[in-house]
């Protein structure tokens, strides 16, 4: 089993800068892509940004900019740097992670952690 434990979330005031962190622990061969996804009240499960293993990025439209994503393949960590925080970036942020698990590839999902930007 695979478990994803994210940490850095909490309160900042819009402008501000904020640190998202995933560790991703148990059996794990490889893992492919990994990222941050984002979920507001009232709203869908949004990409935020992810990373493959190589480190080609994706980001969505509305963070591009503002947020980097970064990961450490060896300790197999992923982190959100986000930057220019808008109360509109507040939502829980989950961090997600495709890790190859013979003979397929499985999909995982932390538990979440709160961000809140105050205006």
């Amino acid at each position: 089993q695979v478990q994803l434990v994210e940490s850095g979330g909490g309160l900042v005031q819009a402008g501000g800068s904020l640190r998202l962190s995933c560790a991703a622990s148990g059996v794990i061969r490889s893992i492919n892509t990994m990222g941050w996804y984002r979920q507001a009240p009232g709203k869908q499960r949004e990409l935020v940004a992810t990373i493959t293993s190589g480190g080609s990025t994706n980001y969505a439209d509305s963070v591009k900019g503002r947020f980097t994503i970064s990961r450490d393949n060896a300790k197999n960590t992923v982190v959100l740097q986000m930057n220019s925080a808008k109360p509109e970036d507040t939502a829980v942020y989950y961090c997600n992670a495709r890790v190859v698990v013979l003979p397929e590839i499985r999909t995982y999902w932390g538990q979440g952690t709160q961000v809140t930007v105050s205006s």
